[in-house]
Order: C-alpha cells, then sequence, then structure tokens
C-alpha cells in the first residue's frame, strides 16, 4: 500500500506543478487572463503541499525522484494538452529518468 500511495502521490504532485505551470503560461503566453494565472499560482502552492505527504522523510530524495515523474508527466501533459509528439529520444529519456525514480525512492535500504 505504501508503494501505491506514493505513486498517487507523485501524480498528484505533477497534475498540480505541471498543470499549474500551465495555467501561467495560457494566462501570460497565450492571454488567456489573469484568473488563469490565478489558477495556475493556486496549483503551484498545491503542489508543495503534495509532495510532504510522501512516506519518505528525506526533502531531497522525494524532491530528486519527483524530477523523473515531472519529466515524463511534462512530455505527456504535452501530449494530451498541445498535440506534442515525442520521439524516440524523448522516450528513452522519459524510459532512463523512471527508472531514476524507482532507483531513488524505492531501492531496498538497509
Amino acid at each position: 500500500m505504501t508503494l501505491a500511495r506514493s505513486l498517487l502521490l507523485f501524480v498528484l504532485a505533477a497534475v498540480a506543478e505541471i498543470g499549474g505551470a500551465w495555467l501561467v503560461w495560457q494566462g501570460i503566453r497565450e492571454s488567456r487572463g489573469v484568473l488563469w494565472v490565478l489558477g495556475g499560482v493556486l496549483a503551484l502552492g498545491a503542489y508543495g503541499f503534495v509532495a510532504t505527504f510522501q512516506p519518505d522523510a528525506h526533502f531531497g530524495r522525494v524532491l530528486a525522484a519527483y524530477g523523473g515523474i515531472f519529466v515524463a508527466g511534462s512530455l505527456l501533459w504535452g501530449v494530451v494538452m498541445d498535440g506534442f509528439r515525442p520521439d524516440r529520444w524523448d522516450l528513452v529519456g522519459v524510459a532512463i529518468c523512471l527508472l531514476g525514480v524507482a532507483v531513488i525512492m524505492y531501492a531496498p535500504r538497509g
């Protein structure tokens, strides 16, 4: 259950951070207005809280591992929201990042 909880928290953090950054981008670069920016700022703030619920107590480990989730989530967000088409090197890079997440967060420690 701890693994499932941790993965769910990583997904929630990615949605909050990537979604928040996308909302700010839309508000500023696409001239959608201040409400989009405000929504983005709130989502980015929520991201900061979500990370604190990770079962691992080490800030550096959680944030380092989240970096790999962020890379994968950013590419996926681009595919879904902006029609981005990743090439094979994007996919290789994501696989490497997710392998790093698995090693950093879930390798046996003792």
